[in-house]
């Protein structure tokens, strides 16, 4: 056993550079933070063989002093703190001052700099011990950091390198991550000679767009919401927009990337109730806070952060998400090519030009004199003001044509064809108003004529009789007639025209797979989402006129009725400008 002895300093930065310098794209992004926190407008990033080889990052930031260079290679020198305090409230995104110390110990580093007050630029090089002296090199302003042969001195690190693809592909997501943090700046990422992303100076919304796709922004909603000294903006893309994989989640604090187990579960939650369990949400979304409020000294890599009131950020984030989501039918998608979709405070803007169409949860809240049935809704005809006309201006989702293959409703509004999945549709209504007559604790039961009788399982009858005032609670009648059979004597009113054997059968299948009180509580929305499947219109019912406008009216007055509860879109718009450019007219 060897005794104990001081490691030397370059054995103490190839060991911290295990931390912080995991592959190139870990260097690059110390790099690029590097670059913006010296207040740089454009870098310019080079790399060859995926970053193995060699990964330069230029800019034009303010530079670094010949005196300084030396410092700039040592270990644990920064100019981003000086004390305890400031580590508690950084504001900038680098603050160890040990990344290009940690890289020089791994790899053949030469930085060049040269402030705004030299007369000339300074360079500086170190391959993998001490630095050499400080020479004289040709740079017009900014600073110049080239690594070449990454973990050359550590061949055990660089046989874990994967292959230049893989290697480049990590790397073009540090860029696009940091060109989504700072729309402000120009990036130009180049590898193997030829450039591969180009990001102009441009808008928040327009870099989204850029990184992201136009596909993704036309399928989101914008998101603005301030809570005290909290402010979330971004873009929250809709259920239909989903993904089978989180390659398309973006959440920024304070403009760093972060990846935070508080965060990502409140997004999770915001989006439970319209998108499928194995699909996964797309945002991007930039959370700004007080410094103080987040501690990014959590780990090397500064993507973990630690939240000082994490119960306030999650409900902060939660419910900025699910408003966001949550607007009335005149939020949903347009059909392609149309203009994003925007959100503001207790309105809707549908489309560019429209007017705002103000809408409130009120206007869906059940009370106890109200008749719940889907059906005796559409017996009426709706009201309609004085001042609609023709086209359904007044109306997101306009007035009704007709009925497609008794499955889709086909309505006429200001911008030209709306199509509606009707049972999609239907379903969601249906949904939104159980759990509404579920909080108020008041859901109104429809008596059977005649009882149904369901054969089940013994255990299940069992459940049922200990449990029959529960399930009265959520509008079932139901009690044990003999050892194996249940009579179902009501059902919630809002399903009063479901196959009520059915009905039964699916949620004596949930009660035996969750048991009645898991399935009130913590599954109590999928347990709606079951119901309202029953309760909902089905697919080849003739629907009248009167009916469908009954429909597009319950629409516009739910929330998340662009989706059904399964993340599926529920209607969607032809606008006449394109339904022009299929006919050619005008031409």
């Amino acid at each position: 056993m060897r005794s104990i002895q001081v490691l030397s300093d370059i054995l103490i930065s190839q060991i911290a550079a295990g931390e912080v310098v995991e592959r190139p794209a870990s260097a690059l992004k110390e790099l690029i933070e590097n670059s913006l926190d010296a207040g740089a407008a454009r870098i310019d990033i080079k790399l060859e063989q995926g970053g193995a080889k060699l990964l330069s990052v230029q800019d034009d930031g303010v530079g670094i002093s010949a005196d300084q260079l030396p410092l700039a290679l040592a270990r644990h020198a920064t100019s981003k703190i000086g004390a305890l305090e400031d580590l508690e409230r950084v504001a900038s995104l680098g603050f160890r001052g040990e990344a290009l110390a940690s890289m020089a110990s791994v790899a053949r580093i030469s930085l060049a700099s040269r402030s705004r007050s030299d007369a000339h630029a300074s360079q500086i090089e170190a391959e993998g011990a001490a630095p050499s002296a400080v020479k004289p090199a040709a740079l017009a302003g900014g600073t110049t950091v080239a690594i070449a042969d990454l973990f050359f001195n550590t061949p055990a690190r660089r046989k874990f390198l994967k292959s230049e693809a893989t290697e480049y592909a990590h790397c073009a997501e540090v860029v696009r991550r940091m060109a989504l943090s700072r729309p402000d700046v120009a990036f130009t990422l180049t590898h193997n000679g030829r450039v591969q992303l180009r990001y102009p100076a441009q808008s928040l919304d327009e870099r989204i767009g850029a990184v992201l796709g136009e596909d993704f922004v036309a399928a989101a909603v914008a998101v603005d919401e301030q809570g005290g000294p909290l402010h979330l903006k971004g873009m929250a893309a809709l259920p239909a927009y989903s993904k089978s994989g989180r390659d398309a989640q973006y959440v920024f604090v304070n403009g760093r990337f972060v990846r935070d187990k508080v965060v990502a579960h409140a997004l999770r939650e915001a989006y439970r109730d319209v998108l499928h369990h194995d699909r996964y949400p797309a945002y991007a979304l930039f959370l700004t806070m007080p410094p103080e409020g987040v501690d990014v000294n959590v780990h090397p890599a500064k993507t973990e952060v630690r939240f000082r009131d994490s119960r306030g950020i999650h409900q902060f984030l939660f419910h900025a998400i699910e408003r966001a989501l949550s607007g009335s039918a005149g939020e949903s998608r347009e059909a392609v090519h149309q203009a994003p979709i925007e959100h503001r405070q207790g309105n809707v803007s549908y489309g560019a030009s429209q007017t705002p169409i103000p809408f409130s949860q009120s206007s869906i809240s059940l009370q106890a004199s109200e008749a719940l049935a889907f059906y005796e809704t559409l017996s009426r005809e709706p009201e309609v003001p004085q001042t609609e006309n023709e086209h359904g201006a007044d109306y997101p989702l306009g007035f009704a044509l007709g009925q497609l293959h008794g499955i889709y409703v086909l309505a006429q509004n200001a911008k030209g064809l709306v199509i509606v999945d009707m049972h999609a549709a239907h379903e969601r209504v249906v949904y939104e108003k159980l759990k509404c007559a579920l909080d108020a604790r008041n859901v109104p039961t429809q008596s059977l004529l005649i009882p149904v009788t369901v054969t089940a399982d013994e255990r299940d009858v069992a459940a049922i009789g200990d449990n029959a005032e529960a399930l009265s609670g959520i509008g079932f009648d139901i009690h044990p007639m003999a050892a194996n059979t249940v009579a179902v004597r009501a059902v919630p009113a809002l399903l009063k025209d479901a196959d009520p054997l059915g009905l039964t059968r699916d949620l004596l299948r949930e009660i035996r797979e969750y048991g009645v009180t898991r399935l009130i509580t913590e599954r109590r929305n999928e347990l709606l989402g079951t119901l309202a499947c029953h309760g909902a219109v089905r697919a080849n019912r003739k629907l009248s006129i009167p009916e469908m406008n009954a429909l597009l009216r319950e629409m516009e007055a739910t929330e998340r009725a662009g989706q059904c509860n399964h993340g599926r879109p529920t209607w969607f718009q032809l606008g006449m400008a394109d339904m022009d450019k299929w006919f050619r007219r005008g031409e």
